[in-house]
């Protein structure tokens, strides 16, 4: 009896490590289990555009499909659904399960059409899971360039001087490009026609032939006649200057501090999108955009390709929904 209760503290001691050990081992299996359970991705991944081959949204999705087909060993599939305002696009995308292998292109667009038309079947901010900002590209002002004006300045000072007679420029009716314009216009406080053109092509036909004095679009746009010394940049809308434009001021440098108009591009999920697919998502797509040829690639278009989190994607969501509301409503612009 003695000697049997001598042992027992030893006896408990040596069970109690035992059970320990054991409780490691299982732990480490299933941490290991949830792994395999959570490996993605394991098929195709389909990114959903609202536009047509061919832009710079498509562009930029290429560019990182490509990055992250050779990052996953899966492919990425670009699937472009134009028309509705981006709606079919968003559509598709919401009747698809929240697993990963459906992400749509949303971003500054998305953000005006909640406030411009006037029945949308989703909340951006509700219905959708937020992965990453894809690329940022600011807004471009321009005149032909054996034209008048030379800086803002001098555009500001003229419609001043002679109100009702200037024309500003810029593409489809509440797009970024339009509404850009017309904050331009709210800004200065200037009497000006803002002309609308269906296409790009058409609004530089109308900047060349003399038919408006500024026009409104981004460097992808403007590219060519760029080169070809036919059209101005007097001033871009960013924070800092475009480094393919260095001498070009901003037109914060030229006497607006407020006027930042910088679009972007970014991949939503559905709704409910789990938290682990949702960070291996976020942390291979902000690894390949910050891959230097992708981004020299988008650079050498007036792209500013850069991930974020999906929180600060949800916040520039967020923020700019508020923003183009109020445009809209001072602008008096109708909603579609």
């Amino acid at each position: 009896m003695f000697v049997c209760s001598r042992s027992s503290p030893t006896r408990t001691r040596v069970n109690a490590l035992v059970s320990g050990l054991v409780i490691l081992l299982l732990s480490q299996t299933v941490c290991a289990s949830a792994r395999a359970d959570t490996k993605f991705p394991i098929r195709p991944v389909r990114l959903i555009l609202p536009y047509g081959a061919g832009g710079v949204a498509d562009f930029t999705m290429r560019l990182l499909g490509q990055k992250l087909s050779e990052m996953w060993g899966q492919q990425v599939v670009i699937e472009n659904r134009p028309g509705a305002g981006g709606l079919l696009a968003q559509q598709t995308l919401l009747a698809s399960p929240p697993d990963g292998y459906s992400m749509s292109v949303t971003g500054n667009g998305t953000a005006i059409g909640m406030s411009l038309f006037k029945n949308r079947p989703y909340d951006v901010l509700k219905d959708f899971t937020q992965v990453s900002i894809t690329a940022t590209f600011e807004m471009l002002l321009a005149t032909r360039g054996d034209g008048l004006f030379k800086t803002v300045a001098e555009v500001i000072e003229y419609a001043q001087k002679n109100p009702g007679k200037l024309n500003l420029g810029a593409i489809n009716p509440g797009s970024t490009q339009n509404l850009s314009a017309h904050l331009f216009k709210l800004m200065t406080g200037i009497d000006a026609t803002i002309v609308t053109y269906r296409t790009t092509p058409d609004l530089i036909t109308g900047v060349l032939r003399g038919d408006i004095d500024l026009a409104f679009d981004y460097y992808a746009a403007f590219k060519a006649p760029i080169m070809d010394n036919k059209i101005r940049i007097v001033a871009s809308a960013d924070d800092d200057r475009n480094p393919l434009l260095s001498n070009v001021p901003t037109v914060k440098e030229s006497g607006l501090p407020d006027y930042v108009v910088t679009s972007w591009n970014a991949l939503s999920a559905p709704g409910g999108l789990p938290k682990d697919i949702l960070a291996v998502l976020n942390r291979d797509i902000v690894a390949a955009l910050a891959e230097p040829d992708l981004r020299q690639k988008a650079r050498n278009l007036g792209l500013k390709a850069q991930g974020s989190t999906p929180e600060a994607m949800r916040e520039r969501m967020a923020r700019d929904i508020k923003r183009w509301a109020e445009v809209i409503e001072k602008a008096g612009i109708p909603k579609q």
